[in-house]
């Protein structure tokens, strides 16, 4: 599992890293190079870890199970670059670089310790897939000291994440902060399972049982992580995308409410260009909609706004979903009885009852008012309980 977990982790924050490395061409804030580090030593982890190269660092550096200390080591180096992104986030350079040093000085003296129980251990062989077992046996305070530094800094990145997550600047980095917030209980899976190899090893049991449960943790972690602190880069590609199909949907579903509404009213309608671009068309049909209720106001017959506000009202219906209804019933029986011929009256309603303030909040509108044209049964209902009456032919004609 290793031999395929770790290398897809190492290949996503090697993604990660090569695009931070463009952005640090610009800009290189301590944020961007504690972002970096997010990215680089994620990569060194899961590169080292992968059984092959974990055997041949090992051998290149002539220590046995050199690769454990390694990327152990790199851990706490990048929970160091998440805090320091966090905190340079949060509070100005100044007062980060105070919070960080009792975090960076902890940091080092658990690197520091490591260092000095990994070398005062033996080592039979090398561990590429079962280092931390191994370590629970035969030097189980080198283990312990990482797991509670490991678990202390992944709890306090976590809230970190949560704290500037309530003022962050932009939507995207609000979500990228609460993933990365999220994974800690993959984080502390990981460390439950590492905890169990040290209790188990006090009764001469190794974790083999419950090894499984490491790699997949610590891919969720570091997955969701990756993601979460790249998010903010790439997230404003999604809404672009998202908008586009929004865009193309709202235009579809408008279309027909469209060709419906000034199929009798022809000359409202421009003919527009093929190259124009989706949003001057949706543009387009808001406005011609719009125009369509305006021209069709004289035949919108007061009745049919009271018999709609009164059955709308008993639906239940409020808000937006309520006047949608009212203005489709409105715009529907000025049609019918435009088509029938019925005299246009003297006491116009109003045809408009909901005045949306913004583009989009009219396209919502209009969806609205379009499906409630559509298949509303209060709609139906409305143009039942009234029936225009068609216009006399006057005296003498034919």
């Amino acid at each position: 599992m290793n031999s395929v977990l770790y290398p897809l982790c190492a290949g996503l924050n090697l993604l990660a890293l090569v695009y931070k490395l463009r952005v640090l061409l610009r800009d290189r804030s301590p944020v961007q190079w504690a972002l970096v580090g997010n990215f680089f030593f994620p990569f060194l982890i899961y590169a080292v870890s992968t059984p092959t190269v974990w055997v041949a660092v090992s051998h290149a550096t002539g220590i046995v199970n050199f690769s454990g200390l390694f990327t152990q080591s790199c851990v706490m180096l990048l929970t160091a670059s998440q805090q320091l992104v966090l905190l340079h986030l949060t509070y100005e350079r100044r007062v980060a670089w105070r919070k960080a040093a009792p975090r960076l000085a902890g940091i080092g003296l658990t690197l520091a310790t490591m260092v000095t129980l990994f070398s005062a251990a033996t080592y039979a062989s090398e561990s590429p897939t079962d280092f931390a077992i191994s370590r629970a046996l035969f030097s189980p305070a080198y283990l312990v000291v990482y797991l509670i530094a490991y678990t202390w800094n992944q709890i306090d990145v976590c809230i970190l994440c949560w704290r500037y997550a309530r003022i962050a600047p932009t939507p995207w980095l609000r979500r990228g902060l609460r993933l990365v917030a999220l994974s800690l209980p993959a984080a502390l899976a990981y460390s439950a399972s590492r905890t169990a190899d040290v209790v188990a090893a006090q009764f001469g049991v190794a974790g083999h049982a419950w090894e499984p449960i490491v790699p997949v943790a610590v891919t969720i972690n570091t997955i969701a992580k990756t993601v979460g602190w790249t998010l903010p880069d790439w997230g404003r590609y999604l809404t672009s995308l998202w908008e586009n199909i929004d865009r193309r949907t709202t235009h579809r579903k408008l279309k027909s409410f469209h060709r419906e509404v000034t199929t009798h009213i022809p000359d409202l309608v421009l003919k527009l260009d093929q190259g124009l671009d989706m949003q001057t068309r949706l543009y387009r049909l808001v406005i011609e909609i719009r125009d369509a209720q305006r021209a069709l106001r004289i035949w919108m017959d007061p009745q049919v706004t009271r018999i709609a506000q009164s059955k709308a009202e008993a639906a239940g219906l409020e808000g937006d979903d309520r006047s949608a209804t009212i203005e489709a019933a409105q715009l529907k029986a000025a049609l019918r009885a435009k088509v029938i011929g019925a005299q246009p009256t003297a006491h116009t309603s109003a045809p408009h009852i909901a005045e949306p303030q913004s583009l989009a909040a009219e396209l919502v509108f209009q969806r609205k008012m379009a499906r409630a044209f559509a298949r509303s049964p209060i709609v139906a209902s409305v143009l039942t309980s009234v029936s225009p009456t068609p216009a006399t032919p006057q005296e003498g004609t034919t």
